[in-house]
Parts: C-alpha cells; sequence; structure tokens
C-alpha cells in the first residue's frame, strides 16, 4: 500500500522497516548520512528535490517529533552506542590488522547467503583493540528465522541489544535481554543486534544481623 493510512498492521510494518533501514546504514562502517527528519519519518511525498518548494513539502513538520517520540528514541539511543563504540569510531577498515574482525553468517554459521535471492545474513564484528564483540543479524524473510549464534569464550554470553521487531521501548531496551538459547529467533522483516557481555552478578546476601 502506498500514501496515508490507517491501517494498524501497514503502518505497524512501515514503522518496523524505517528501524530497518536505519540499522542497515548505522551498522556500515563510516559516516552515516541521513536526510533531516528521517528520524521522525518527515516525508516530502515522493519528492527528491524540494528545494525550489516553499512548502508542506520542504517544511520540517516539528509535530512529528512527539508524535515519533519512540522511533526517535531510537535512533538517538543507538547513535550515542554508535558514538562510544571502538567498532564504529576505528579510522581503519575492518579487517586491517589493528582494526575490527568481520565474519559474515548467515542463517548457518560461516554460511552467508550472497545470492540475489537472499533473505537473511548475519555479521560478526570483534574489536581486537577491546572487548567489543557484535552479532548483527537481518532477516528480510516474511517469516520467523533461527539463526544459529557463535559460541562465546567461558564468562560470556549474548545480549539482546535491538530488536527492531519489538515496539519502543523494547526495540531498544535500557538494559539488553541475555539469551540463554544457542539459537535466536529473528521476526519477519527485522533485525536483532546481540552483544557479548557478562552474565548478571548475583546480588550480595545482606546479614540481617547486622
Amino acid at each position: 500500500m502506498e500514501g496515508p493510512t490507517d491501517d494498524p498492521l501497514v503502518c505497524q510494518l512501515r514503522q518496523q522497516q524505517v528501524k530497518n533501514f536505519f540499522m542497515a546504514l548505522l551498522v556500515s562502517q563510516g559516516r552515516p548520512m541521513v536526510q533531516m527528519g528521517d528520524e521522525v519519518r518527515r516525508t516530502q511525498r515522493g519528492n527528491n528535490n524540494t528545494y525550489c518548494q516553499d512548502n508542506e513539502l520542504s517544511w520540517y513538520d516539528w509535530d512529528l517529533v512527539n508524535r515519533e517520540a519512540g522511533l526517535l528514541r531510537f535512533v538517538r539511543k543507538f547513535l550515542a552506542f554508535r558514538r562510544g563504540s571502538f567498532l564504529f569510531t576505528d579510522r581503519h577498515f575492518w579487517g586491517e590488522p589493528g582494526s575490527a574482525t568481520l565474519i559474515w553468517h548467515g542463517v548457518e554459521l560461516h554460511q552467508p547467503d550472497f545470492g540475489e535471492d537472499s533473505h537473511s545474513l548475519a555479521l560478526e564484528l570483534i574489536h581486537s583493540g577491546s572487548a567489543e564483540h557484535l552479532h548483527v543479524i537481518f532477516n528480510a524473510y516474511w517469516e520467523t528465522l533461527d539463526f544459529s549464534l557463535p559460541v562465546l569464550p567461558d564468562g560470556l554470553l549474548w545480549r539482546r541489544l535491538v530488536d527492531t521487531a519489538q515496539p519502543s521501548p523494547q526495540d531498544f531496551p535500557d538494559l539488553p535481554q541475555p539469551l540463554a538459547d544457542p539459537m535466536c529467533p529473528v521476526a519477519a522483516r527485522s533485525t536483532v543486534i546481540l552483544i557479548a557481555d557478562q552474565p548478571p552478578t548475583e546480588p550480595a546476601a545482606v546479614d540481617e544481623e547486622r
């Protein structure tokens, strides 16, 4: 469906796809460039050249900031994560000595599908100069797919940092959720980003006699 709609399924999928496109851009190496208003779904109604349009096609609708608060939060949080990451601030190309190791995967480990009809892809990023380790999964298929996860060293587990299939704020929770299973189900047309982290520590016992 094209154009304005109140269909909740279409609106939900559009919102999810916007987040997917942001993830495809923001997990790429290099400086991301976006159009002002992309973070709140600003539209030019298909016109890609509005420099001479002094009307609503080129104006910024500030009502979108409140209307799309969930998407704005999502973009802000990932940009903040990106700025603080060695993986995305490293000036060396991934794969060069001293930079990140890039490993391509698919639904199965070490089996990426780069074919024209591929609907799934995953990549593992490991920064040799820090403890950063990400696993990024793209599922463009119309059904949920189960992705195999790389085995982590003892003392580490995968946490779900991003899941574009979830509504705000669960799409980028303040506390990444741990995964206990070696398989990660990824919903249709969604992106999941996992981060290797230490398991949560048990709270210290309280001595009630003190």
